[in-house]
């Protein structure tokens, strides 16, 4: 299976599953708030953390800045002001990058126009996040792609030849592509998760891309199918409090649940193991104890010719197993055996199969 690092550390094939905390805009556009969100998914256990870098009047028209927006989520009178609140300054990056770090934790931003990947090109970000609103923008991907830096997509919104011209485009840029399965509901319904998709990619990218599976469903139960589907990078939005102000904190996760999650996605591997069915060694003690040996029904002297009647199965498991029941009868005592003793295999001559 496709390996691409990021930062130090390696995703897909047998790696561990590599978990993104999308703190986005769930920072308010406070500084403050966004060092809690590091602080928690170190606490919960993730890889990385992500932001959400846009140049507001680069990504909307006259139009779309003065539109009003008024609703218990919004930060501004206008949708334009509203965004503008949300956006962090660019020296807010370098601190936060630097927290980040200080924290064990990758630092990754979706970068929403040109401008923005220029900036977090600059500020070395050591991969780049295509949002699913951007998988169309031919433009954009080919200006990231030429960046030389693993690229994150997601695949919301969009139809499967949608995803097939992205990853050509990008492809011919840029070989390490992690494509992220990804339906753009908040909550998403579990009816349109889709999580199937994720094999549909694999026959037809193969070793081409990474799977990975962003999900803004309610619970912790989609990422572990994922898995098991072929996802390897993994994101789920991250907040302090669901019930805060904001339209993404509904769909996110809180610390104890991410940590849940983080925790069960990093078990998954362990608890596949390996393909050969053997005896472990620490399960030697409990078969001991509990498996059943042959064991005397009644006295059977030396010499006797063993019948059916003479024989039952009783635990422990430390003498002749059951399994050679049919070899024991019509075999022969090689000593005196007492009643309700077990049987060991130097006790009888079995028959030969």
């Amino acid at each position: 299976m496709k390996k691409i690092k990021i930062d130090n550390k390696y995703l897909g094939g047998n790696e561990a599953p590599f978990v993104i905390a999308e703190i986005g805009i769930n920072h308010q556009g406070d500084v403050k708030i966004a060092k809690q969100l590091i602080d928690m998914a170190h606490y919960a256990g993730a890889d990385a953390v992500k932001f959400q870098k846009r140049t507001t009047d680069k990504i909307l028209t006259r139009e779309g800045l003065d539109k009003p927006y008024l609703n218990a989520n919004s930060f501004g009178l206008t949708y334009g002001k509203h965004r503008e609140k949300l956006e962090l300054k660019e020296e807010d990056y370098f601190e936060l990058k630097k927290y980040a770090k200080e924290k064990d934790l990758v630092f990754l931003a979706s970068g929403w126009d040109e401008q923005s990947i220029e900036f977090l090109d600059e500020l070395k970000v050591p991969a780049f996040k295509i949002p699913s609103a951007d998988l169309t923008n031919l433009p954009l991907l080919k200006y990231t792609a030429k960046k030389q830096k693993p690229i994150i997509l997601s695949t919301g919104m969009s139809t499967m030849d949608e995803v097939k011209e992205a990853v050509k485009i990008v492809s011919e840029y840029n070989k390490d592509i992690i494509l992220m399965q990804c339906t753009s509901t908040y909550p998403c319904d579990f009816k349109d998760l889709n999580l199937n998709v994720l094999k549909t990619y694999e026959k037809i990218f193969g070793e081409k891309v990474v799977l990975g599976y962003s999900g803004h469903e309610l619970g912790v139960t989609a990422p572990l199918i994922a898995y098991m589907l072929g996802a390897r990078v993994f994101e789920r939005h991250f907040t302090l409090d669901r019930t805060m102000k904001g339209g993404d904190h509904a769909a996110s996760l809180e610390p104890d649940s991410f940590k849940r999650l983080v925790r069960d996605l990093k078990r998954i591997p362990v608890m596949l193991g390996g393909f050969e069915k053997k005896l472990l060694e620490n399960e030697k003690p409990i078969r001991e104890k509990l498996a059943k040996s042959l064991v005397a029904n009644k006295y059977i002297p030396k010499g006797a010719t063993i019948t059916q009647d003479m024989l039952c199965a009783k635990s422990p498991g430390n003498g002749l197993s059951p399994k050679y029941y049919d070899l024991a009868v019509g075999g022969v005592a090689l000593k005196d055996i007492a009643e309700d003793n077990t049987i060991f295999k130097e006790d009888i001559k079995l028959l030969k199969k």
